[in-house]
């Protein structure tokens, strides 16, 4: 069967995440990737990362411009999160696959906007969530799904990080308009949406947020309880607040405990097995995870993008299954800010809640500037 053509790539962003993270996807994917065109506003920073690039990467200021010129197959954007529904809708109505960074959209009510420009287009938007693409995540899904583990009951999602007010100095940061909330969207994300991945769909969320250091629109801390549909029981806790930085998930099994405790991506060794006292050695053996260590990675996930692509079928991390992590999101705020439970499907259009994460709660909207 001949080699599918190498796909041809432009970045929207030249910042830390693309000239770090997608670059290196990209170097490691090369036989089946040609970075074509980059676009940054900031010249000088664009000019450092097409040196940094190498090859003949065409520069642009404008997205427009390098669509209409260059007609890339797929778009990866890392640029601040405001900016991210009117660039993927632009690529895609240009005809070109998407995977930009989280949050995708700043509201169910932008995701959906992305939902029709993908229906008009045929072409698909994925989100990077890296977390669900390294071997480790892999296998535990697979256990988990297969009933392996036997039923999940209790799990707990955790990131507590640290940010200090030099990280909110940065204009768009902590804001509503520009971040679309505080670490409930842009920290700690990344672990709920493995939660979410590893114990399916949700039914109901009960939460409470709060602004305790940081001057910031935004929350700075938020913590849930999640009822799941295969009724596990979830806490989830996203804070910047945390001297001691650590992202974990627990999932106790009727057979088995697992366990995955890192910071910014795992590997096979970050992932553990505990087995219930009735479960014979040999069956806990098999549960080891598989020799072929893949880190959760953007290499990772740009892996499965390109296969669905060269088989022309929706990526993963993209559709229904990536909305459902944007709706947790929505349901926890609207959870936290009303002081009551919220069940999966209720934010719907009407819903405040459904075109702003604030849900122009009069205590976290935010304020006219004089």
């Amino acid at each position: 069967m001949p080699r599918p053509a190498r796909r041809r790539v432009a970045v929207v962003g030249t910042g830390a995440i693309v000239s770090g993270s997608h670059l290196s996807a990209l170097r490691a994917h090369a036989e089946r990737t040609e970075l074509v065109a980059a676009v940054d506003v900031d010249q000088g920073r664009l000019d450092a990362f097409r040196e940094l690039a190498g090859g003949e990467v065409a520069g642009y200021t404008s997205v427009p411009a390098m669509l209409d010129a260059v007609r890339p197959d797929l778009v990866l954007i890392g640029t601040p999160p405001s900016l991210h529904r009117e660039q993927t809708v632009a690529a895609l109505k240009a005809g070109a696959w998407v995977l930009c960074e989280k949050p995708l959209t700043l509201s169910l009510a932008e995701y959906d906007e992305i939902a029709a420009a993908e229906e008009a287009s045929g072409a698909y938007a994925s989100v990077v969530f890296q977390h669900r693409y390294g071997s480790g995540a892999v296998h535990a899904r697979e256990l988990i799904a297969g009933g392996e583990l036997g039923a999940p009951r209790v799990a707990h999602c955790q990131t507590t990080w640290h940010r200090d007010a030099a990280y909110y100095a940065v204009p768009w940061r902590g804001t509503w308009a520009s971040e679309g909330g505080g670490p409930t969207m842009g920290h700690g994300i990344h672990q709920y949406d493995l939660l979410l991945h590893l114990l399916g769909p949700w039914t109901e969320i009960r939460a409470m947020a709060a602004r305790l250091v940081h001057d910031t629109e935004s929350e700075d801390v938020s913590t849930a309880l999640v009822r799941f549909e295969n009724g596990a029981l979830a806490t989830v806790v996203n804070s910047v607040l945390s001297p001691d930085e650590v992202s974990r998930i627990r999932i106790d099994c009727a057979d088995a405990t697992v366990e995955l405790t890192h910071l910014y991506g795992h590997r096979n060794e970050d992932w553990t097995y505990t087995p219930a006292p009735h479960v014979a050695a040999d069956r806990a053996d098999a549960w080891r995870t598989p020799a072929a260590d893949v880190p959760s990675s953007h290499t990772a996930q740009l892996a499965t993008l390109l296969d669905a692509y060269d088989n022309g079928v929706r990526p993963p991390g993209s559709g229904a299954d990536a909305r459902a992590t944007l709706e947790f999101a929505a349901a926890l705020y609207k959870s936290a800010f009303t002081g009551r439970p919220v069940h999966a499907g209720e934010i719907a259009p009407g819903d405040p809640f459904y075109s702003a994460m604030h849900g122009d709660h009069p205590h976290w909207a935010p304020k006219e500037r004089a």
